[in-house]
């Protein structure tokens, strides 16, 4: 038996076959060539249809793994769309009378070298991406056939690496798990992976083609893969995989009921969304309701600024199909990690600490009315609140509600019945813990973003996956922070929720009840294993 390391990103068992997955090597035509104008059209057609892939890839992801995960893969589109790129590789082939396939690698390569070298580490990643699009092109000017990469039966597939497109293309059928050299556990191939609920492993540097085709066991729980098991450790985490099988099973059975503990206290659990496509799961879970509608992807989603009327559908949506349940929308949150075109954005020297979020949203008010008018309209139709994030100072908040009465004021006027709604702030920067007392006399509820509460109170980069061993998510100064929060919050009768990834954490969920917290709002697969641990949890001990 052989047993290799690496780092889990998921908990739990594989057991199956080896499927060894190699890359596809392309064989580039270094010759001239003669006929310029048909090597073109071979360019565009290719281009077209890895245009057209990324939006069938889009749709799977969708289906698999959410709409905020499948965003990607329309990040990736618009890769392909950029002119400038098209450009570069269509002038290799008209000056230099060089192959589609070498113009294609050597443009795509050169701008991802630029994007390497650049010092912000979200446009670091885009390198990664660019690399992963090439290879689409690339695939479809030489015929390539990567369908067969998973074999015909069910197995654990190894690989020097995966990017997102090739995760999202495979076969969820003949998926056990995935194993990786290379990758982060902030990736968006990582993100996928759990969002698909995949054991994965990453970072495992003992991979070695002889694996293939043999019978292995993925233990996420303990971050190994055992190749060729000896019959008695196939026989102990057999039963553990039969285990976590059917604790899958029994959680179903916790839908419908309430998220009490056992001595009486009750704690909303509800879901975290990217749009409306994500409403399938939160039903699906059973999610008390919608503790973050991440509005930025209805930015995202459009090549141009959506307008106040194509805000208005997609919230109204949401709030009257999850009605009476809470729906919570956070206002755009687009700066930091979260780039668009058509915003015009300057590039930062550290964008965490820039131009972002509420930021934007204050110095470009008519832009931030055009949404503040669609979530007023859209209240009517459901259980709604609308909550600010990024809020430092009480300045801040004041102004931002002036503009959401301004706007108020202005829709009574033109006629529209506006509902009633819940006002609140997330709490992520080291500076509104501290002033949350006097935050929270202006609010309904407080939020708890623990991702960037994290990063700005450790600061550490949370996009560096070269810190990872550095950041430490139960730090105690964030959960000192958090306690801080949940105080001052109930001193003015405001509740605390958290909608950060900590929320999640099985090992912190009686920490967090033990502080008082109100709300945990979770990815949608969260929402069961929750409140079956808050369910078996007595406060009174």
């Amino acid at each position: 038996m052989v047993v290799a390391t690496g780092k889990s990103i998921l908990n739990g068992i594989a057991i199956g076959k080896i499927k060894i997955y190699k890359a596809p090597v392309y064989d580039i035509n270094m010759n001239q060539i003669e006929d310029v104008e048909a090597e073109v059209a071979r360019f565009d057609a290719a281009i077209e249809k890895a245009i057209k892939q990324q939006g069938i890839l889009y749709e799977k992801a969708k289906k698999d793994a959410g709409e905020e995960s499948a965003g990607i893969f329309e990040a990736h589109q618009l890769m392909l769309e950029d002119e400038d790129l098209q450009d570069a590789a269509k002038e290799i082939i008209t000056s230099q009378k060089r192959s589609a396939e070498y113009a294609t690698k050597t443009a795509f390569d050169e701008y991802a070298q630029m994007f390497a070298e650049m010092d912000d580490p979200y446009m670091k990643a885009r390198s990664a991406d660019l690399l992963d699009v090439e290879t689409d092109v690339l695939d479809f000017l030489m015929g390539n056939d990567t369908s067969s990469m998973q074999g015909t039966e069910p197995s654990i597939l190894v690989a020097e690496d995966l990017a997102p497109s090739e995760t999202v293309k495979l076969d969820k059928s003949l998926l056990l798990g995935m194993i990786t050299r290379e990758g982060s556990s902030n990736s968006h191939t990582a993100i996928l992976a759990r969002s698909m609920n995949l054991p994965s492993l990453i970072q495992c540097k003992d991979i070695d083609d002889s694996w293939d085709g043999k019978m292995a066991i993925l233990d996420g729980y303990n971050s190994c893969v055992y190749i060729e098991p000896t019959d008695d450790l196939m026989q102990s985490l057999s039963a553990k995989h039969a285990e976590d099988v059917k604790k899958l099973a029994l959680l179903q059975e916790l839908k419908g009921k309430p998220s009490v503990t056992l001595d009486g206290t009750s704690v909303h659990v509800y879901a975290n969304i990217g749009g409306p496509s994500d409403l399938g799961s939160v039903n699906e879970n059973d999610a008390e309701g919608v503790g973050l509608f991440r509005s930025e992807f209805v930015y995202l989603n459009s090549k141009e600024e959506p307008t106040e009327e194509q805000q208005f559908t997609a919230y109204k949506r949401v709030v009257e199909t999850l009605a009476p349940k809470l729906v919570i929308i956070r206002t755009c949150d687009i700066g930091a990690d979260k780039t668009i075109d058509y915003m015009h954005l300057d590039k930062e020297e550290n964008p965490a600490l820039g131009f972002r979020a509420i930021r934007i949203c204050l110095t470009r008010k008519e832009f931030f009315k055009k949404q503040l008018r669609a979530l007023l309209r859209a209240s009517a139709f459901g259980n709604m609140g609308i909550m600010f994030p990024m809020i430092i100072s009480k300045w801040e908040l004041m102004e931002a509600k002036a503009l959401l009465e301004e706007c108020k004021a202005e829709l009574i006027k033109e006629g529209h019945k506006i509902g009633k709604y819940q006002l609140g702030i997330m709490i992520e920067t080291p500076a509104s813990v501290l002033v949350a007392d006097d935050l929270a006399e202006e609010v309904d509820f407080f939020s708890l973003g623990t991702n960037d509460l994290t990063q700005y109170t450790c600061a550490i980069d949370r996009q560096n996956a070269k810190l990872e061993r550095f950041s430490d998510t139960h730090h105690p100064a964030v959960l000192k922070a958090i306690q801080m929060t949940i105080d001052a919050g109930h001193r003015h009768n405001t509740w605390v929720g958290i909608c950060g990834e900590l929320g999640a954490d099985p090992t912190l969920t009686e920490t967090f009840l033990r502080m008082g917290i109100d709300e945990l709002s979770v990815n949608a697969k969260s929402v069961l294993p929750l409140r079956k641990i808050i369910r078996s949890t007595d406060l009174s001990k």
